[in-house]
């Protein structure tokens, strides 16, 4: 076997400052910097080291590797473009010292990609490079090796005492970049088209990992479309609040919650796969608002795929007091045990008052399971408490054959993800 030594490579890097909190000192970045090859770059295909703060517009394009060094942030103002089939890498390290791309509030990202050509957010230790869609050396058993992308904006969301806007988890209180939320649910962040985030999901603190996708008070002029998480260690993509509209999603063995959704989100999620892996706690986590001001979600074309490796795999848990319609759901694959759950008297509520609904599910159901096992209300002692819900089930979900399915996702449209291609989801 021939060998291959690859040489230390003279980068040419981006001039950025911040005040990133981990010492207390601005991040300043020469101008030239000596790396090492960080699992992919050659002399072909340069990699370009990325720290602090953005705050000129800027170009990242596919002929290069960009590497997150510790927090990078879309400045207020600012909009960075992703040019098709670009690929970023997160470099390694918790707490303060995560890396991660964070859109702020008034930033901007146009991340365009293609079926073809994907915009791939992975980490330093995937050894994909330039004109690749996948590496050869990482799974979705390697989880946590990079932090995530985060999108701020100044949509509405329900805080804790009715505060207009909130800092997102994982950035100290002192770094304004971290600020989501106000009273503008048409605002614009950018787009993220054909986007691939892989191996994330840093810890950040005791118990807090960062999301894949995290979307906190993002507007409905902001377009998320054909987007995929894998093996992310939390959630595959949590909305906090906003009103954006998300299509084409695919979520596979996130260690989590597939999508959750939080701070009374309203708007509509279509076309969504989850597919839970061996680490894979529920495919849907729904929370409601925690303030005074509601509103409703949509979700619907959703097929959700279980796993029977995960102790956990639950199909969805709808907790506090969420509001809003999951209809069109196909699942399949999921232990005797799992459930579809109303986990309090709060959410309980909702459904009885009609704010929480359900239409055209299509289970196909594990030996021993019924429709009156599967959809259960809970009170955190496991025991039934003030709705129906069990008995109503029977009116908006029924069992059915694998393959037989007349509702759920029109998965042909996620067939350029990775999950499908290399994991092999069958798309």
């Amino acid at each position: 076997m021939k060998k291959l030594v690859l040489p230390l490579l003279l980068v040419t890097s981006l001039m950025f400052t911040g005040c990133i909190q981990d010492d207390d000192t601005p991040i300043i970045i020469e101008e030239t910097t000596i790396i090492q090859n960080p699992g992919g770059g050659t002399e072909e295909c340069p990699v370009v080291a990325v720290t602090g703060i953005i705050n000129s517009d800027t170009t990242w394009t596919s002929d290069n590797i960009y590497q997150l060094n510790q927090k990078v942030v879309v400045d207020a103002g600012v909009t960075l473009t992703i040019n098709p089939g670009t690929i970023i890498k997160g470099s390694p390290g918790t707490g303060s010292l995560s890396s991660a791309l964070i859109v702020a509030r008034g930033g901007k990202i146009n991340a365009v990609g293609t079926a073809s050509q994907p915009i791939i957010f992975t980490s330093t230790s995937d050894n994909i490079t330039c004109g690749q869609t996948a590496g050869t050396n990482l799974d979705a058993n390697d989880r946590g090796l990079w932090g995530g992308l985060l999108i701020l904006g100044n949509a509405p969301c329900s805080f804790s005492g009715d505060v207009t806007e909130l800092q997102i988890e994982g950035i100290p209180a002192d770094d304004t970049f971290g600020l989501y939320g106000g009273t503008d649910a048409a605002d614009n962040s950018g787009t993220i088209q054909y986007v691939s985030i892989r191996h994330g999901g840093a810890l950040i603190g005791e118990g807090n990992e960062i999301n894949g996708l995290t979307l906190g008070g993002v507007g409905n002029g902001t377009v998320i479309d054909n987007v995929e998480v894998v093996a992310n260690v939390d959630d595959g993509i949590e909305f906090f609040g906003g009103t954006v509209n998300a299509s084409n999603l695919l979520v596979y063995a996130q260690g989590d919650d597939g999508l959750d959704i939080d701070q009374a989100y309203s708007g509509t999620i279509s076309n969504a796969v989850v597919a839970l892996g061996a680490a894979s706690d529920h495919a849907l986590e729904i929370d409601g608002p925690e303030g005074s001001a509601d509103g409703a979600f949509i979700l619907e074309d959703v097929t959700l795929i279980g796993n029977l490796d995960t102790p956990k795999g639950e199909y969805a848990d709808f907790r506090k007091a969420a509001t809003g319609s999951v209809n069109n759901v196909y699942a399949y694959g999921f232990k005797v045990d799992s459930d579809v759950e109303l986990d309090n008297n709060g959410v309980a509520q909702e459904y009885i008052d009609g704010n929480l609904t359900f239409s055209a599910w299509e289970v196909v159901l594990p030996e021993g399971a019924t429709i009156s096992t599967v959809f259960q209300e809970k009170n955190g002692d496991g025991e039934s408490d003030i709705s129906t819900f069990e008995a109503d089930a029977a009116s908006f979900a029924t069992g059915v054959t694998q393959g037989s399915q007349t509702v759920g996702a029109t998965t042909s449209s996620l067939s350029w993800t990775y999950s499908n291609q290399i994991a092999g989801l069958g798309f």
